[in-house]
């Protein structure tokens, strides 16, 4: 199974998401957004699984500090457009694996949900 981790290096979360990865020996390469960044493909995927909702932090200061225009009437399209601009409101970690049935996203970090993924 191939693995991929993208964030933030120096997310809290995303440093429990790699200890956990490696106390269980699961190998994954990692997309660091500052360096890199997002493409919209990319993007567009994830949201065809999960939302947009779900991958856009509201919770965070880049969230807080974008222009009222930015943020009312907000939709798939213009979220999607946010955060590509704006890669460090993507909750994190986004994780996307392999699969039986093709690729998989998880959002965000819990033992619980890495443990149902990885059996």
């Amino acid at each position: 199974m191939t693995v991929y981790m993208y964030g933030i290096p120096n997310c809290d979360t995303i440093k429990k998401a790699r200890k956990w990865l490696a106390e269980h020996d699961i190998d994954y390469v990692f997309h660091d957004y500052k360096k890199e960044g997002v493409d919209a493909a990319c993007l567009q995927a994830w949201c065809g699984q999960v939302g947009w909702e779900v991958l856009l932090n509201k919770r965070g200061t880049t969230w807080r500090k974008l222009p009222d225009a930015d943020k009312n009437e907000l939709n798939e399209a213009k979220a999607q457009a946010l955060l590509v601009e704006h890669a460090s409101m993507i909750k994190r970690p986004v994780l996307v694996c392999d699969k039986d049935d093709g690729k998989h996203v998880e959002v965000g970090f819990s033992p619980a949900s890495y443990e149902t993924l990885f059996q």
